[in-house]
């Protein structure tokens, strides 16, 4: 076996010159790119820390009222926020809200017209199924290392490596419902006149959305599997906490930081489902 990896293939050479071929050719882009995406996160977190917590709090519940109609869960949602509050958190999750939030936002930007093309031509979703295997399966860590040398510390490269993780979701399932539509409700749009824009506005995707919206949770609950992970990256949010808590075996600490993101879990994904699941 020695013959084997005595010429060993330069995989690893390669991609750190493809990543310095971009940090020196691609420089501009990358630091335009990130003062966008870090405009954007503070705008969220403007939103969200600017007024009193008391009042996003009353925001939410009322959010929770007017999407659920349920009274269970509106007071579930108002006692599991003033329990994060209580417990201290409330400015770390405000940051992990604007992560998630951020990033969930730029998948569904990108992941739904891509999960419709993929729909419309079969040979492109054939194309991009290994890609979007590898997004998902290769470790975190592995693509942390160019993001952080592209963009350097903080929430941008956190956003992006969850991005990269979460796209898939949004993608596949869009695909899903949009291939998914009867043919017979297709072809009864064309027939009565309806154009190429018509049948998929009027008719794919109403039908696609319960896929739709499955894909909308199902990045909000990978965003918040990488909140720990973006913290290694100088994140904010209630990453940082659970490493401190690793790093210091503290278990009370740990366990206050997992409430509040199971918490923040719960609500986000009652919050998009439909009042009828």
């Amino acid at each position: 076996m020695d013959w084997l990896t005595e010429e060993k293939i330069p995989i690893g050479k390669w991609a750190k010159a493809f990543v310095n071929f971009l940090t020196e050719n691609g420089a501009w882009f990358f630091d335009g790119l990130a003062f966008a995406l870090e405009g954007f996160i503070e705008g969220i977190l403007f939103i969200l820390q600017g007024p009193h917590p008391f009042i996003i709090v009353g925001v939410t519940v009322a959010l929770s009222w007017y999407l659920r109609r349920s009274i269970g869960f509106s007071i579930f949602v108002l006692l599991g926020m003033l329990l994060i509050i209580n417990q201290g958190y409330w400015e770390e999750t405000t940051e992990t809200l604007a992560l998630v939030l951020g990033s969930t936002f730029v998948c569904m930007l990108l992941g739904i017209p891509l999960g419709i093309y993929a729909a419309r031509k079969p040979w492109f979703y054939s194309a991009i199924r290994p890609v979007l295997d590898l997004m998902q399966t290769i470790p975190t860590f592995v693509y942390l290392i160019p993001a952080l040398i592209l963009f350097g510390l903080g929430m941008v490269p956190g956003l992006i490596a969850t991005v990269i993780f979460a796209l898939p979701a949004p993608i596949r399932l869009t695909q899903l419902g949009i291939s998914s539509t009867p043919p017979d409700l297709k072809e009864a749009g064309v027939a009565f006149g309806g154009s190429h824009w018509a049948v998929l506005w009027k008719i794919e995707i109403p039908y696609a959305l319960p896929q739709i919206r499955a894909g909308i949770t199902q990045t909000i609950m990978l965003s918040l599997s990488m909140v720990v992970i973006a913290a290694l990256v100088g994140a904010d949010g209630l990453g940082v906490p659970t490493l401190r808590a690793l790093n210091q075996v503290n278990i009370a600490k740990g366990f206050e930081v997992g409430v509040a993101i199971v918490l923040v879990a719960i609500i986000l994904d009652r919050l998009i489902r439909s009042s009828k699941d």
